[in-house]
C-alpha cells in the first residue's frame, strides 16, 4: 500500500529496438513488488517516436515478457480501465494535462516546441558548444535558480536535486516528449510506485515539477542499480554480447533460469539463496532490499544457474524440450516422439551431463548419424600420448568377440585382456575408444554410449577410425 491506494506498478517499453537484458530486469523488479504485494502491475508502450517504432520490435516486448514468465494485470491484450495503453492512442489526454498546465501558465512555446517553465529567479549565462565539425562557439542561454525537489527514494534514500533550466513537453514536431507522457500516464493509470533504473534519476526532479504543477501526488520512486558489463567497465548495453533476451530464447535457455539469474541483479534473498522458484522471490521480495551498489552482467553465472535448472527438470519436460532443439538442429525429423526407446535412452543419458540446450548437437550428433565430426583438439591430446589409432584396433578382436555391449563388466574384461597382450594399462584405451565412436574427448559415461549404439554400430566406427 501507498498512501495512493493499493500498489500499482508499471513497465513502459519503447517499441524501438530489441528487448534488453535491462529492460526485462525493470519489468521483472516491478512485477515481482506488485505480485509480492497483491497489487497490479501494467503494461504501457510508449510509442510516441513514429520514426523509430517498429512493429516487429513491439512483438519481441510482448514475447520476451511471456517467455520470462512476467505477466500483466493491465495493457495491450488485457484492457483494464485506464487505457489506451499504447501511448500513440493518447493524445486527447495529454492534450487536457498541457491545457491544465497552460492556464496556470506554466508552459510557453519556443523554436515550434512547448516548454515547461520552471518557478525560479532567471538569468542569463554564457556558455560554450560544439558543433558537429569540431568547432567551438559561444551563446547565451537561460538559466533558472530553481527551489531543490527533495526525492524521497526507497533504494537511494533522500536525494537534493534543483532543475536550472526549463524543458520540452511537446516536441517541434507536434509528439507529446518523454517527460509529459510519463507524468501524464502515471497520473491517469494512478501508478503508486514508480521502478526504474538509476540513469533515470537524473529526471526525476523534473517530473516531480510536473506532479506538483499539476496539483497531483508524485508516486514513490525507486531507483534500481544499473547492469554493468562483466569486467565492471561501464553499463551493458543493447550492442553487448548476451546482452538481449532473444539471444537466450534462441540459445535454447530455459526462462526460469533467465527469470531466476536476473532476480539477482541487484537484491538477495534474505535466506541467502541464489536458485530459488519464483514463488519463493515473490514471497521475499522487498524494495527496501535491493542493492545500492551497480549489479554486474556474469554470463558464466547465468549458464551455470541454467545447468541446474536443466538437472532438476522432470524427464518428460526436459525430454520435450531436447528434442525440439534436437530438431531444430536438424538430428531428428519432426514425427520424432519422446516415446522413441531410443530416443529416451539418450536423452536421459545427456540430461545429467548437458551445460545448456544449446550445446545438445555438438553433444550428442554421433549418436544419430554417422557423419559425426571429430575433435581435432582431441586428437591432437590423445596423440601426444601415443596412437589412438593402434588402440582402437587393438581392441577390435576382443570387442568382436562380446555377445553385445549391455555387458559393462565384458567390456572391461575385454579391454584389461586386450591391455595385457600389448603390455598397456586398461585406461590407454578408454579415450581413443570414445573419440573413434563419438568424435568427442568427453560426455556421458563410456559404457552408456557402447550400450546405446549397440554392437554393430560400434565396431563399424571403430574399424573405419584412422
Amino acid at each position: 500500500m501507498s498512501n495512493l491506494g493499493p500498489v500499482r506498478t508499471r513497465f513502459a517499453p519503447s517499441p524501438t529496438g530489441f528487448f534488453h537484458i535491462g529492460g526485462a530486469r525493470t519489468a521483472l523488479f516491478n512485477w515481482l513488488y506488485s505480485r509480492h504485494t497483491g497489487g497490479k502491475f501494467i503494461l504501457r508502450i510508449e510509442d510516441t517516436d513514429k520514426a523509430r517504432n517498429s512493429e516487429e520490435f513491439l512483438r519481441v516486448i510482448y514475447d520476451s515478457l511471456k517467455w520470462l514468465g512476467i505477466d500483466w494485470d493491465e495493457g495491450p491484450g488485457m484492457g483494464g480501465g485506464h487505457g489506451p495503453y499504447r501511448q500513440s492512442e493518447r493524445n486527447d489526454v495529454y492534450r487536457l494535462y498541457l491545457e491544465k498546465l497552460r492556464t496556470t501558465g506554466r508552459t510557453y512555446e519556443k523554436d515550434g516546441a512547448i516548454w515547461f517553465r520552471l518557478n525560479g529567479e532567471r538569468h542569463t549565462v554564457h556558455e560554450k558548444y560544439k558543433e558537429d565539425d569540431g568547432t567551438e562557439h559561444d551563446r547565451i542561454v537561460e538559466r533558472v535558480k530553481a527551489a531543490p525537489v527533495l526525492i524521497h527514494d526507497l533504494i537511494r534514500g533522500d536525494v537534493s536535486r534543483a532543475e536550472d533550466r526549463d524543458f520540452v513537453l511537446v516536441r517541434a514536431n507536434g509528439e507529446p516528449g518523454f517527460h509529459l507522457v510519463n507524468v501524464v500516464d502515471d497520473i491517469a493509470m494512478r501508478i503508486t510506485h514508480v521502478i526504474r533504473g538509476e540513469d533515470h534519476l537524473s529526471n526525476t526532479s523534473k517530473h516531480i515539477e510536473l506532479y506538483n504543477a499539476l496539483g497531483e501526488p508524485p508516486p514513490v520512486f525507486a531507483h534500481i542499480p544499473l547492469i554493468l558489463k562483466a569486467d565492471g567497465k561501464g553499463k551493458m548495453s543493447k550492442r553487448d554480447r548476451g546482452a538481449l533476451i532473444e539471444e537466450y530464447q534462441a540459445r535454447h535457455f530455459l526462462p526460469e533460469a533467465v527469470r531466476n539469474f536476473l532476480c539477482l541483479l541487484g537484491w538477495t534473498p534474505g535466506d541467502g539463496r541464489e536458485i530459488l522458484p519464483i514463488a519463493d522471490v515473490i514471497t521475499q521480495f522487498e524494495l527496501h532490499d535491493v542493492h545500492q551498489a551497480n549489479a554486474r552482467f556474469d554470463e558464466r553465472k547465468m549458464a551455470f544457474f541454467n545447468q541446474q535448472y536443466l538437472r532438476a527438470m522432470p524427464a518428460p519436460a526436459f525430454a520435450q524440450k531436447a528434442l525440439s532443439a534436437l530438431h531444430q538442429a536438424g538430428l531428428v525429423d519432426a514425427n520424432a516422439s519422446t516415446d522413441d526407446a531410443h530416443i529416451q535412452s539418450i536423452l536421459i543419458l545427456l540430461q545429467e551431463k548437458l551445460p545448456s540446450l544449446e550445446n545438445i548437437a555438438d553433444m550428442s550428433t554421433y549418436f544419430f548419424t554417422e557423419e559425426y565430426p571429430y575433435s581435432p583438439n582431441v586428437r591432437e591430446t590423445l596423440t601426444k600420448k601415443g596412437d589412438p589409432v593402434a588402440r582402437v584396433r587393438q581392441l577390435l578382436p576382443a570387442f568382436t568377440q562380446l555377445a553385445s555391449m549391455d555387458d559393462a563388466t565384458a567390456i572391461d574384461a575385454a579391454i584389461t585382456t586386450t591391455a595385457t597382450a600389448f603390455a598397456a594399462k586398461p585406461s590407454e584405451y578408454f579415450a581413443p575408444l570414445r573419440y573413434a565412436i563419438s568424435g568427442l574427448g568427453s560426455g556421458p559415461h563410456l559404457h552408456d554410449i557402447l550400450r546405446i549404439l549397440g554392437k554393430e554400430r560400434t565396431l563399424i566406427r571403430m574399424d573405419r577410425f584412422q
